[in-house]
């Protein structure tokens, strides 16, 4: 399978991140705004495609996009029964994809409900629709992303090709779809791209591969003024409360890469905090964890047992 989210050139021999791949768009960070972007393997249409969600949120509101691989133009709006969602957009992105985007702001309850529909490889037949109820959606208090209560489906073909949220019954008696029944046409997490703020602390949560669990990701830096370079700087990595990467003076070691073990996978970590170190005013440092691909000897037959996931964190750090 084609590697769609490789190591950017800093930390390699020249690979980098298309700069078309819906993974790279992510909604504007610097005034402070968390996002999260989601990108989805899917059957849609016949064919393997990318779906891109991406979640954020602000002092004021919080928003969704939704974009599928391959649809073209603004799509529709469908009757939605309770009402219609208000979602802006339509407007077509550089990677061959429409978005979807819905803003959800508390004086506006309506607009948390509704669906659009979109056409794919400009197939009037090739029809997808996008679903969802966001009215009683819970948030954590710094997570751009719901924690339960709510549902976002994907529908193609009668089936439901991706469902989000713990909503399932209701996203199926509404969308009068069934699942997909084949495991194979399964959606899967390939991508996580993150933005995360914080003083000193970076929190975030992945799964590195389908049959995993979810593991608790933590960054924290030894001293919280890092500018200047006065002192010496230390940063740890914690998987589950663990410590697996350790880098002392860390002025000198601010790109680098490590490879660690997380239930017997093997993830190959990256950092650069150039930034941190050097820049000024809101600095950001990246990080990338990307399971390794198994060698010959350790695979049994099953292709499928290789996780093609990768988590891009880009930790803003404020004053």
């Amino acid at each position: 399978m084609q590697d769609l989210f490789s190591v950017p050139s800093c930390f390699s021999s020249g690979e980098k991140l298309p700069a078309d791949n819906p993974a790279s768009a992510a909604p504007a960070t610097r005034s402070g705004q968390s996002a999260v972007t989601l990108v989805y393997r899917a059957e849609i249409a016949g064919h393997s495609r990318l779906v891109t969600v991406t979640w954020c949120r602000n002092l004021l509101a919080h928003g969704m996009q939704v974009s599928i691989e391959g649809s073209a133009g603004g799509g529709k709006d469908k009757s939605s029964g309770g009402g219609n969602g208000d979602v802006a957009g339509g407007k077509s992105c550089s990677s061959g994809a429409s978005a979807c985007k819905v803003e959800m702001q508390p004086w506006h309850f309506w607009r948390k409900y509704g669906a659009k529909q979109f056409h794919v490889d400009g197939k009037a037949n090739a029809v997808v629709d996008v679903v969802w109820d966001l009215r009683s959606a819970r948030f954590s208090s710094d997570e751009p992303e719901p924690v339960s209560d709510y549902y976002v489906a994907v529908v193609s073909d009668q089936e439901v090709v991706l469902l989000l949220g713990n909503q399932k019954k209701e996203a199926f008696r509404r969308t009068g779809s069934r699942p997909s029944l084949s495991l194979q046409d399964a959606a899967r997490l390939v991508c996580k791209k993150e933005h995360v703020f914080s003083k000193k602390r970076f929190l975030t949560r992945a799964k590195f591969h389908d049959k995993g669990k979810l593991h608790d990701i933590s960054i924290e830096c030894s001293s919280g003024n890092l500018a200047g370079g006065a002192a010496d700087v230390d940063m740890v990595i914690k998987i589950d409360g663990c410590v697996n990467v350790l880098v002392k003076h860390l002025q000198w070691k601010f790109r680098g890469n490590d490879c660690i073990s997380i239930n017997k996978l093997k993830v190959q970590v990256y950092w650069d905090a150039h930034d941190w170190l050097f820049g000024t005013g809101m600095r950001q440092a990246l990080f990338i964890f990307k399971p390794e691909a198994p060698s010959i000897s350790d695979c049994k037959g099953d292709g499928d047992e290789f996780s093609d996931f990768c988590l891009f964190l880009y930790a803003w750090k404020v004053e």
